[in-house]
């Protein structure tokens, strides 16, 4: 079966950090550190999980999941996302907005079965 680009979050509430920002320069490490943090995020309490995208023109989001607002807090004094922060601010983006939300409803759709049924005649 094929990897999701959807996070498997549980029934709300919970809290989105999204993280848009524009990449500038060559890689410079970026992406050794993307796969660090995205392979240590789910190794840090609360942490439920991510949904990421970046275009040709270097504009990306990410979004993470997370619990409690706590736990984004915690996630935010981790060494080495402290380093990955720094780095970013030091050279990676030209530019970057970070919003926390609280989601309090959520639902997808459609679901393959019905999509399937859709495009039956």
């Amino acid at each position: 079966m094929a990897h999701s680009p959807f996070a498997k979050t549980p029934a709300p509430p919970y809290f989105a950090v999204i993280f848009a920002s524009q990449r500038q320069g060559g890689d410079d490490g970026y992406g050794a550190m993307a796969d660090r943090m995205e392979a240590l995020a789910p190794s840090q309490p609360g942490y439920l999980g991510i949904e990421s995208c970046r275009g040709a023109d270097g504009f990306g989001i990410t979004v993470s999941y997370w619990r409690r607002e706590a736990d984004i807090l915690a996630w935010k004094r981790n060494a080495e996302h402290a380093e990955a922060r720094a780095r970013g601010r030091g050279g990676w983006y030209a530019h970057f907005e970070l919003r926390i939300a609280r989601v309090d409803r959520a639902y997808g759709g459609p679901t393959q079965v019905a999509a399937d049924a859709a495009a039956t005649p």
